[in-house]
């Protein structure tokens, strides 16, 4: 299968993506990574190794495929190995234990499962093995580490079973492949506790992103630091997908540590440096920001948190960046819904979320659905291409989520200025955001409910220097049951990942609620106090 005359530009399918980028970028490395240096001409046959080795594996287009583990090279060769097997692709959050991990798989009845070894002082096919549901057929494992069970597989041993089926069945699969087939199957979580499958098709994300790439100038040769995880949004459409329309070189970094990112700018002449404030707000505190070579940086794009302007100016001056932008997206619209102009102003870019891109309508809506003018806070609406196909066999929250003329209620609060401008100003479902990652207060509160000491408890976002925000946990002790916060952090460090861990602990004698007993939440934020 060859694409000589394509371009990634014309490229509607994850699959058509591989071939045009090949033929076009051909000669320069597409992933490097721990080693690995893999030429945009090899990306193809690397890619359809993998997917044969699915094929004789039984999987068939529209099966899910599912994969956990941390940034790294095998990641994206997996994903796109799925995606060119037609099925679709369900990424995992690393953070999640077992328990977790388990419901979405069951859920989503994945059918074969890429789990890393070991991450993290974390063996991840021991910790699922106990709650594996029976849909699961087989787990490849990554790197280090070893499989739970008996027919499960080593990477190296899955790959492998390629030899059993023909490239040009492979070919034939990718090709098959159209732009309104799921290439993904995203889980996020909603006010109910539970997360969503967000549908996404390949045509979304390649339109939406493509014009991700040309707003942020991102070119063939640029090296591209993803820190950001790959199950997110921020760290796989703007992140690989991005890189591979652009010609860019991927570098995937799995753990965010201010000085390993500074090594590796200085090593590995990193050009693009997307992530949350926090990130670059580690870096500019470094000690060796002032000695440290960051010469080669080019462009950052950052948002999930309210910025303040004299971050964007400090990212400019102090870490030599030349583009600078902030953007808006959710996970139900795949990731981007609005985008600075990089030529804006340090305040523009500081304090609102940019435009609508291309192929989308952004407005501002109140509580009876009616638009506002600009200036006025409400609901922020969306609409337009890139918009989820629903949320997975779930109907009811699909229809929550999506009104009858196809505008994505989002749930948060925003305002429009008078250039259409889109400044996020609250939430109405009081999530909150931690060093990038969504934290929904229910799905944290059912967690904690499990805790026999608690009798009730209401989590709340408060501000961080550091994370833009963190947890605080609420808490009313059962009579007679001792517990402090110490031990309610430890206790939820086992069971839930790191991000919706509470950062603080108060306890209260009762939780103030209102006339039809629902916890007033902002008196709560009112009354924190940090320790």
């Amino acid at each position: 299968m060859r694409a000589e005359s394509a371009s990634t530009d014309d490229a509607l399918t994850l699959p058509a993506l591989v071939f045009a980028a090949a033929s076009r970028h051909a000669g320069r490395i597409a992933i490097e990574d721990e080693g690995l240096r893999l030429d945009y001409a090899e990306l193809p046959e690397r890619v359809l190794a993998v997917t044969r080795a699915l094929i004789a594996s039984g999987i068939e287009p529209g099966d899910r495929v599912a994969i956990w583990a941390p940034n790294r090279a095998e990641w994206i060769l997996a994903a796109l190995g799925a995606h060119c097997a037609g099925a679709v692709m369900v990424p995992v959050n690393t953070r999640m234990k077992g328990l977790e991990a388990a419901d979405i798989l069951a859920r989503s009845r994945t059918r074969l499962l890429f789990a890393v070894g070991r991450f993290l002082d974390c063996d991840y096919p021991a910790m699922l093995e106990a709650e594996r549901p029976a849909t699961l057929e087989r787990v490849v494992v990554i790197g280090d580490g070893k499989p739970a069970r008996a027919g499960d597989l080593y990477w190296d041993e899955f790959v492998a079973r390629a030899d059993e089926v023909p490239q040009d069945i492979a070919c034939s699969r990718a090709l098959a492949v159209t732009p309104e087939d799921l290439s993904d199957l995203m889980f996020t979580s909603g006010t109910t506790g539970r997360p969503k499958g967000v549908m996404c098709a390949h045509g979304q994300v390649l339109r939406a992103f493509t014009g991700y790439v040309g707003a942020l100038g991102l070119r063939p040769g640029d090296r591209y630091l993803i820190v950001n995880p790959f199950f997110h949004t921020f760290g796989y459409k703007a992140g690989w997908v991005s890189c591979l329309i652009a010609g860019a070189t991927i570098l995937p970094h799995p753990v965010f540590d201010a000085e390993a990112v500074f090594r590796r700018i200085e090593a590995d002449r990193v050009t693009v440096l997307p992530g949350p404030p926090a990130l670059y707000l580690s870096m500019l505190a470094h000690p060796r920001l002032a000695e440290a070579d960051l010469g080669s940086l080019r462009v950052a794009i950052t948002g999930a948190a309210t910025i303040p302007p004299v971050l964007i100016e400090r990212m400019r001056k102090e870490l030599g960046f030349e583009v600078v932008t902030t953007a808006y997206g959710l996970t139900e619209c795949g990731g981007v819904a609005t985008i600075c102009d990089p030529a804006d102003d340090a305040e523009t870019v500081a304090t609102t979320s940019g435009r609508a891109i291309t192929g989308t309508e952004v407005r501002i809506v109140d509580a009876e659905n009616r638009p506002l003018p600009a200036g006025e806070a409400g609901e922020v609406c969306v609409r337009g291409f890139h918009v989820m196909r629903g949320y997975f066999e779930d109907l009811a929250a699909t229809a929550d989520a999506i009104d009858s003329d196809g505008w994505l209620h989002t749930g948060d609060v925003g305002i429009l200025d008078e250039r259409g401008y889109l400044r996020i100003t609250d939430r109405l479902k009081d999530m909150f955001i931690v060093g990038g990652f969504n934290c929904y207060p229910a799905e944290i509160e059912a967690g904690l409910t499990r805790h026999p000491s608690i009798a009730q408890v209401a989590v709340i976002g408060v501000p961080d220097e550091r994370m833009g925000e963190v947890g605080c946990a609420c808490v009313v002790l059962r009579a007679g049951e001792r517990l402090d916060e110490p031990g309610l952090i430890a206790w939820a460090r086992e069971r839930m990942a790191n991000y919706k861990v509470p950062r603080y602990v108060r306890f209260l004698p009762a939780l103030p609620v209102n006339a039809s007993n629902k916890v007033l939440k902002s008196e709560l934020r009112a009354g924190f106090v940090a320790a």
